[in-house]
């Protein structure tokens, strides 16, 4: 017996690799999808720029339309995939402000306008559904809004990035460098001809922003997230890693801080050393990870596909399928909670400690020399590894790990320690995290 439902029409803009994915395995498992949300689900049509570019996946011709606006404004639910700011955001607008659900994967637009975004589906009552624009395929933002909603997130540490994950994996397991290794993650499609959003780390930022957000309850601008890439990294910096008990991560760090009765929050990306004995370690290739530490839940690791098309695809069927609910159940959407308006405080404020690797003069007193100038910053020293490097003009390379101080003071240390007369170079200073 046939099951009749009420049909809701789904509008997508944007056919690529994800888009086109979308469309597809909507009209693969239309039935399917329909039992699950309790409402046909009637494509009613896909907006693009061009209707005749080649596409990955064989569609219909006449689902595509140049016509966002006229789609958009005919829709119950609008996915959108274009990605940028515009004219993604001004189509989404459009959507809520007709009484459409939004289901999006486009992470700078969150990063950027998501206030605006969730006050204007509020003022309405509708959802703007968001799972793929954080870590792809992983099921973190549900988690986050809904399942942790009556705990308190202490902490977040993800690798929410799959090009430096693919770059730095590499770089440990087989000793390549950096540029070689970017080469071939061009080559095979994980970096973009301009990787400067992945190795950079604004991808990631961007990211964290979102994350932190939810976790938090506190719109956290991108501007306020501290943001560093992994172009300084270099072979022998993961060989030190390696020897010192560690792996090098490109990471966003999502954290609550308190001092003096009050509470903040941190927010920022970096490359990071990771202990081996820790779950983000073991995370290899593209794949991404959220590690999520709660009061009450404790310790949470999502891990899976952080990007590719029919991937990314199952994370956005999933949000439309919730949204399709919601039409059917009747009510307002549920509104993203900010309330808490916690401080987002500078990276100087945070506790963590270091490793810094120098480039010294081997002679008589020069370790008591650095050890002076670590404390006079009031940074102890918790390990020293030293290695002759020469024997005509010898020099040794010093390998520092510190104990936990504020950033602000390991920050100015190495800065003292940069201006030493027995320091001849400070070869590279990384974070701890995860301890």
């Amino acid at each position: 017996m046939t099951t009749e439902y009420r049909r809701l029409r789904v509008a997508l803009l944007g056919a690529g690799a994800v888009g086109s994915q979308v469309a597809a395995l909507l009209l693969r498992h239309g039935d399917e999808l329909a039992d699950r949300a309790g409402a046909a689900l009637e494509l009613a049509g896909i907006a693009v720029r061009d209707v005749d570019a080649p596409r990955d996946v064989d569609l219909p011709k006449e689902l595509f339309t140049t016509d966002a606006e006229s789609l958009v404004l005919g829709a119950d639910i609008v996915i959108e995939l274009i990605g940028g700011i515009e004219p993604a955001r001004t189509s989404i607008l459009q959507a809520i402000g007709s009484g459409a659900d939004v289901v999006t994967a486009n992470k700078a637009l969150l990063a950027t306008h998501g206030p605006e975004l969730f006050e204007a589906a509020d003022r309405v009552g509708a959802s703007v559904y968001y799972e793929a624009a954080a870590a792809g395929a992983i099921p973190i933002i549900r988690p986050l809004r809904d399942s942790l909603a009556g705990d308190r997130v202490v902490r977040i540490m993800g690798i929410v990035n799959g090009t430096t994950n693919y770059i730095l994996d590499r770089m440990e397991t087989e000793g390549a460098d950096f540029a070689e290794v970017l080469a071939d993650a061009q080559r095979l499609g994980y970096a973009e001809a301009d990787p400067t959003a992945d190795v950079e780390g604004y991808d990631a930022a961007q990211k964290a922003a979102i994350l932190a957000s939810l976790a938090f309850h506190t719109a956290v601008p991108l501007d306020a997230v501290h943001r560093e890439g992994i172009t300084s990294i270099t072979a022998s910096m993961i060989d030190e890693a390696r020897s010192a008990g560690f792996v090098i991560k490109l990471l966003a760090v999502c954290e609550r801080l308190e001092a003096d009765g009050s509470e903040s929050i941190s927010v920022r990306v970096y490359p990071a050393l990771v202990p081996q004995s820790h779950p983000l370690a073991s995370v290899h290739g593209a794949n991404n990870a959220v590690f999520v530490e709660a009061e009450a839940a404790g310790s949470l690791m999502f891990y899976g596909a952080g990007a590719g098309g029919v991937q990314t695809a199952s994370a956005v069927l999933g949000d439309v399928v919730s949204a399709a609910r919601r039409h059917i159940a009747g009510g307002v959407g549920v509104g993203e909670s900010t309330r808490a308006n916690l401080p987002i405080v500078p990276i100087g404020h945070v506790t963590t400690r270091y490793q810094i690797t120098l480039e010294v003069s081997d002679a008589p007193g020069v370790l008591a020399t650095v050890a002076g100038t670590l404390s006079d910053g009031g940074v102890s020293v918790a390990t020293v590894v030293q290695t002759v490097e020469g024997e005509a003009e010898p020099t040794a390379r010093l390998v520092i790990g510190t104990h936990r101080a504020t950033e602000q003071a390991l920050s100015a240390t190495v800065d003292a320690l940069a201006e030493s007369a027995v320091v001849e170079g400070v070869v590279s200073v990384l974070r701890v995290e995860g301890e």
